[in-house]
Parts: C-alpha cells; sequence; structure tokens
C-alpha cells in the first residue's frame, strides 16, 4: 500500500450526488488512515460535502460539467499544483482529462475513476469522445464501474483498466414505522414501485411514465392491487414530468430530494431503475442491502450487482417493463424469492474499508516517478 503519511490529492467536478459522496469517503478514509489529502473541485462541492470537515484540505477548482475554454484554463493551471502529490485520483471524465492536460510531463501519477458513460450525441458527445482518448492514453490506471465502461477505455488504448469499487453509505435508517411511512407518503393500501433518480435525461423517466399510464385511473381495474410510482430526486426535468403527469392524470408522485430512502425501501415492494444508463448505482446497492426486489433495464453495471435479484428489461422497452412490474405485482411468492436473493447479494457487496484498501493497493501500483516524466 501507499506509505502512510503520503499526499493524495482528489480532484472532481460539479457533484450533488453520488460521485461527491463517493470522493468524501475515499478522503474520510485516507485521513484517519494518516495520509495528507487534498481535494479539488468547485467550490459547491465543498458546501455539499463538506472535505475540510473530513480533515483534508480543499481548494477550489473550477471545473464545470461543460466545456469552458477559460475556466478549463483556469482549471488546468491550478490541478498543475498538485505535482508531487504520491497519486492524483480524478473522479469523471471532464476532471480526468483536464488533470491528464494539466500533470503532464510532471513524473505525477495519475488514477482516472470513471462513474459514468458519455451518452450524449452530437457536438457534446463529440467532446466527451476527445476526453475520453485524453484519459485513456495518459491516465496511468483507469477505474469503471461496469465491464462496458472498461471494454472502451481499453479499445482507446488505455494501459492498465480495472473495476472500481464504489459502496453505497451504510444505511441510517429512522426507526419510523412502515404504517407511518405509508401515511406521510399518502400511499395508503397501494403497492409502491419505487425510483430513487436525478431527474435527467440519463435516467429513462419518459419510460416510466409510459410505464406508469398502463397502471393509471381506469385502466386497471382487473389488478387485484393498484400501484403508485414514487420517484424520489430533483433536476431539470421537474417541470416536465410534472406537466406530463398531471395532463395524463398518471399514479406517479415526484418526492423531490429525500434522505429517508432506506425507510422508503421498507414499504416499497420494487425498486425500478428504467436508466439509459447506470454504473455501479447506489440506491440498487441500498435495495439490495435492504432486501427489496430491483426491476431495472439492462445496461451498464446493473446486471452484475442485480444477478438473481430482481427482473431486467432492455432499455426502453415499455412492455417488457410493464410486464415485469405486473408479475411483482400479482406474485407474493416472486416477490419473497426475488426479496431473497437481494438480501443475499446486500450481504456480498463491499463496504467503506474494502474501497478505501482498493485504491490504496491501485495507488501502490503507480510506476516510480523517474519513469513517469
Amino acid at each position: 500500500m501507499a506509505d502512510q503519511g503520503s499526499r493524495v490529492a482528489f480532484v472532481l467536478g460539479t457533484s450533488a450526488g453520488g460521485v461527491g459522496r463517493h470522493v468524501a469517503m475515499l478522503a474520510g478514509g485516507l485521513v484517519r488512515g494518516g495520509h495528507r489529502v487534498i481535494v479539488a473541485g468547485p467550490p459547491g462541492t465543498e458546501e455539499a460535502f463538506g472535505f475540510g470537515d473530513l480533515g483534508a484540505r480543499f481548494v477550489p477548482v473550477p471545473i464545470s460539467d461543460r466545456p469552458h475554454p477559460l475556466n478549463d484554463l483556469r482549471a488546468m493551471r491550478a490541478l498543475r499544483a498538485l505535482r508531487g502529490a504520491h497519486a492524483v485520483h480524478a473522479h469523471g471524465l471532464r476532471a480526468g482529462a483536464l488533470a491528464a492536460l494539466a500533470l503532464t510531463g510532471t513524473g505525477t501519477g495519475l488514477v482516472v475513476t470513471l462513474h459514468n458513460a458519455a451518452t450524449a450525441g452530437g457536438a457534446i458527445g463529440a467532446v466527451y469522445s476527445l476526453l475520453e482518448r485524453i484519459v485513456a492514453r495518459r491516465a496511468d490506471r483507469i477505474l469503471v464501474v461496469s465491464p462496458d465502461l472498461g471494454e472502451r477505455m481499453a479499445g482507446l488504448g488505455a494501459r492498465h483498466v480495472e473495476a472500481a469499487v464504489v459502496p453505497a453509505p451504510a444505511p441510517v435508517p429512522t426507526g419510523r414505522e412502515p404504517r407511518e411511512i405509508r401515511e406521510e407518503l399518502g400511499a395508503g393500501d397501494r403497492a409502491v414501485f419505487l425510483t430513487v433518480a436525478r431527474l435527467a435525461q440519463q435516467k429513462g423517466l419518459e419510460t416510466l411514465l409510459e410505464v406508469a399510464g398502463a397502471f393509471g385511473e381506469g385502466r386497471a381495474q382487473e389488478l387485484t392491487r393498484r400501484p403508485v410510482f414514487l420517484v424520489a430526486g430533483e433536476g431539470p426535468l421537474r417541470g416536465a414530468l410534472q406537466g406530463r403527469i398531471d395532463r395524463e392524470n398518471l399514479p406517479v408522485r415526484l418526492l423531490g430530494n429525500r434522505g429517508d430512502v432506506e425507510d422508503l425501501l421498507r414499504v416499497t415492494r420494487a425498486l425500478l431503475v428504467p436508466s439509459r444508463w447506470e454504473g455501479q448505482p447506489l440506491n440498487v446497492q441500498e435495495a439490495l442491502r435492504a432486501g427489496t426486489p430491483v426491476i431495472a433495464t439492462e445496461v451498464g453495471g446493473i446486471p452484475a450487482m442485480v444477478g438473481d435479484a430482481g427482473l431486467l428489461v432492455p432499455y426502453g422497452d415499455v412492455g417488457a417493463m410493464r410486464d415485469a412490474i405486473g408479475r411483482v405485482l400479482a406474485d407474493d411468492d416472486l416477490v419473497r424469492a426475488l426479496a431473497g436473493a437481494a438480501a443475499g447479494r446486500g450481504r456480498e457487496l463491499p463496504g467503506e474499508e474494502q474501497a478505501v484498501n482498493a485504491v490504496l493497493a491501485v495507488y501502490e501500483t503507480l510506476p516510480p516517478a523517474d519513469r513517469r516524466a
């Protein structure tokens, strides 16, 4: 492992969710292990995740989620000051590419974790393709959250690619009773299907609304149970989604950001994941730990994570997802079997200690500085 007391620098871009929480978990674990940690990223990430409170030194760097020539030049100048660290560990494609360009020729070891696939097309897609090539060719080690990302980076010439360990935070239940949770949600005796997602293009929420329409008022009188679809999260598509829900009278409720996902899972018949792509989604890990069945699209890292603990369908296949929900809605024996499999897989998931040890092992494999310069 890296020598105790070594200096490690994390780099991240704009984040309000999983990436920031993951960096905070790693930074806190390394600090507790006696390492000196720097975190470089937009000021908003320090406000959201409190890296300084964990014992790390925070350095504000303007890394946005979209190209911005002036800010990108400023970011690269700031990131060059990280040279000399035992390892610089960037998270995300933009942060990884900027760090790679900034540290070229410095002899500083660079690790990049790719948390998401680039799903955009057009001009933005072309920019992301360029960033992928920069990371593939200049990073010393690349960690990926799904096999398809690894194959893509290897195809672009990456020298060392391996799986990332990205665990969900340990659950913190509030102790509320299921009846109380249902009352607060207004779910009544309906079967709850929960989606936890940012309200954004990648999450495939248009498919969820299409599916929900098949279970709306006047369309599912033959069902012994009536479902309600709850969506926990915020994002740029809220207005459009709520507008359609209202126009079509869909049995869908947007809950906004919630800090009680563990409680919600206690009253959930199945977690729904209609995403275009996912790596190691924290919400799926939380569902497995809670013993909650999963109905998800067969994309990215989801199949390997879910296994026999859920039903997988092709992305965008409304009929297949509707049929999967119908099976879970009607078949208690199936739900019990899926729940048992979910709990079993949940017990096998890695935790924070394994994630910290995994990155330390990667840092130890970085070549000596005199062979990188």
